[in-house]
């Protein structure tokens, strides 16, 4: 195939839409299933290519959830532990394939931003991570091969419209990329920086101690932020992102942004949340807006006379402001990624709240020394890298 028309482009009022090759050159993908649009491909090449890169890095499966140009979600194939089953709501699957682990983590970690993704997979879809997808509000899913089970299941999903897209693992672009913007072509070299453990040998505060899964997730940080939408931090532990800060102008605006996802992905993790009295039926969709709201500060909003009667069999005991600084204690051993750097310790005053211990940086800025001093406060690690990854 060296064209493929799509129903629409970003807006219903923007037509025509197609994606091609250039010089009539055969695309690298093909449709399985369903009809994906315009937006649905963006997310899925940069997914591709982000999966991809995690599993060079680490050798691991790797899975992305993606929403509008980016991650939700990233992350490798490790075991998911009982509570992290129960959070990402995988506790019914049984023993799952680490593809499947993979995404259950890149999903469960921002399950509201996930809401109606696109999957990547950086290896061959199972039907262990079929069963899990089928059952999730997704747009469609990219992979460079699927098992015969698994495309069956997935190809159920939506009334038989769910989008399913191969993609050639042996493509390789052209090292130059185009595109217009009013009419005007840019043209720039592809990124094709590797990410690897070399670009993490400049160690700058006084705190040299990483240990090899710290190097490991400033890896996965800096790979998922060279495909987010910049400005961007990502906070990444265990192998998983679990707060992604994308698109904001000022740089603290993404650390606190970023932030709070990763304080909300560890309060699902407390006793009072997992204890929550959901009536039976409860959607999981609904299970998700109910706990996103109880960990936050409009908790009213939820369990208001007349409003928690609807969710919950009994009214629950309000998780307290104190009670949920007292367990966002207990969260250690982050890591914190930026794709330029930070102009302010301010940064990582914030990145310190949510239990940041290892940061990964370009350095560069007029103020690194403050940002040092910050580090240096907390004990934390940082090393400057020395690269920027903005994404456009």
């Amino acid at each position: 195939m060296k064209e493929l028309e799509l129903k629409y482009g970003c807006n219903p009022n923007q037509k025509p839409a197609r994606i091609f090759m250039n010089e009539g050159k055969e695309l690298p993908v093909k449709v399985l299933n369903g009809r994906p649009g315009y937006i649905n491909f963006l997310d899925a090449l940069n997914g591709w290519q982000l999966v991809k890169e995690l599993k060079k890095a680490t050798g691991l499966p790797a899975a992305a959830s993606f929403k509008h140009v980016s991650p939700a979600g990233a992350a490798v194939g490790l075991p998911l532990s009982d509570v992290l089953k129960k959070i990402y709501w995988v506790d019914d699957l049984g023993e799952l394939s680490p593809l499947a682990s993979a995404y259950a983590r890149a999903r469960g970690a921002d399950r509201m931003s996930s809401f109606g993704d696109f999957i990547a997979l950086s290896d061959v879809c199972d039907a262990c991570t079929a069963r899990m997808i089928k059952r999730e509000v997704s747009d469609g899913v990219i992979a460079p091969g699927y098992e015969e089970e698994a495309l069956e299941i997935l190809k159920s999903k939506k009334k038989g419209g769910y989008n399913v897209i191969e993609i050639d693992p042996s493509y390789v672009p052209e090292p130059v990329e185009r595109k217009q913007v009013y009419g005007v072509v840019f043209e720039q070299g592809r990124n094709e920086l590797e990410i690897n453990r070399e670009l993490l040998q400049n160690v700058v505060t006084a705190n040299r101690d990483i240990p090899e899964e710290a190097l490991r997730d400033l890896m996965i940080a800096l790979i998922t932020l060279k495909y987010t939408q910049s400005n961007s931090v990502c906070y990444v532990k265990d192998g998983q992102a679990i707060g992604i800060g994308a698109g904001q102008q000022s740089r603290v605006h993404c650390t606190r942004l970023a932030g709070n996802k990763a304080d909300n992905w560890y309060l699902r993790q407390a006793p009072q949340v997992l204890s929550l009295p959901f009536k039976p039926g409860i959607k999981r969709a609904d299970r998700d807006n109910a706990i996103d709201v109880y960990i936050g500060d409009d908790y009213m909003d939820l369990l208001a006379d007349g409003r928690w009667e609807a969710v919950f069999t009994e009214k629950p005991p309000v998780f307290t402001k104190e009670e949920k600084r007292a367990w966002l204690d207990g969260l250690t051993g982050v890591v914190l990624g930026s794709d330029a750097f930070f102009p302010f310790g301010d940064n990582i005053d914030r990145a310190a709240k949510s239990g940041v211990k290892y940061v990964a940086e370009p350095g560069g800025s007029v103020r690194d020394d403050d940002v040092i001093d910050a580090c240096n406060r907390y004990d934390m690690a940082m090393v400057f890298t020395g690269i920027r990854l903005f994404h456009h």
